[in-house]
């Protein structure tokens, strides 16, 4: 991406975060104090995620399990997901705090999703270029595995299927994301997240 690339997405992201935020604080403050009474925890879950250039950042989200410890892998069959926390996550207003991260400028509307260490902190060659983007709360992996809990609810090993067929496919997608930046392509994911496609095979 050359500097005016990035400033562009930059401005959208600046002018879409604050609008957001300004628009739909009534529904991450009621979906907080809901997340809060159905998990009995705090209602914001907080968690260090890989971010651009490979530094730590903390990307802020609405808590949809219970406080128990448990595998980095989630499916949709997870016993510590609440039952209004898997509303939320159909939903993607868990995704909503996000916003603020894109205000501070720790993540975009539109990038590689931010992962737990080990997975883009290890990427190597060529791979490595998806570190020069930002986070983003939606992007085209993220929309091809939209159900990704519910396919890797279906195999035997989410783990080993995560990381030996699906993360390899989200890196290629990413970088090809990253090779091939516009501003109509971010405005594009940004539109089918909000208005998804159900007939995707």
């Amino acid at each position: 991406m050359t500097p005016t690339q990035r400033m562009i997405k930059r401005t959208m992201d600046i002018v879409a975060a604050f609008c957001g935020l300004g628009l739909l604080w009534p529904v991450i403050l009621i979906t907080w104090v809901l997340a809060a009474r159905d998990t009995g925890a705090s209602g914001f879950f907080v968690q260090e995620r890989v971010g651009r250039g490979g530094r730590m950042i903390k990307v802020i989200k609405l808590r949809t399990m219970r406080p128990q410890q448990g595998s980095t892998v989630t499916t949709k069959n997870d016993s510590r997901i609440t039952p209004l926390g898997a509303k939320f996550r159909r939903w993607k207003l868990d995704e909503l705090p996000q916003l603020w991260n894109v205000l501070k400028g720790d993540m975009s509307l539109v990038g590689p999703r931010p992962d737990v260490p080990g997975f883009l902190d290890k990427l190597e060659g060529d791979d490595r270029a998806i570190l020069e983007l930002a986070p983003g709360i939606t992007g085209p992996a993220s929309l091809k595995y939209r159900d990704e809990e519910e396919e890797l609810a279906k195999v035997d090993d989410p783990e080993t299927y995560n990381r030996e067929v699906i993360w390899p496919d989200k890196v290629r997608i990413n970088r090809q994301y990253f090779a091939n930046w516009s501003l109509l392509g971010d405005l594009r994911y940004i539109f089918l997240t909000i208005f998804p496609r159900r007939d995707r095979s």
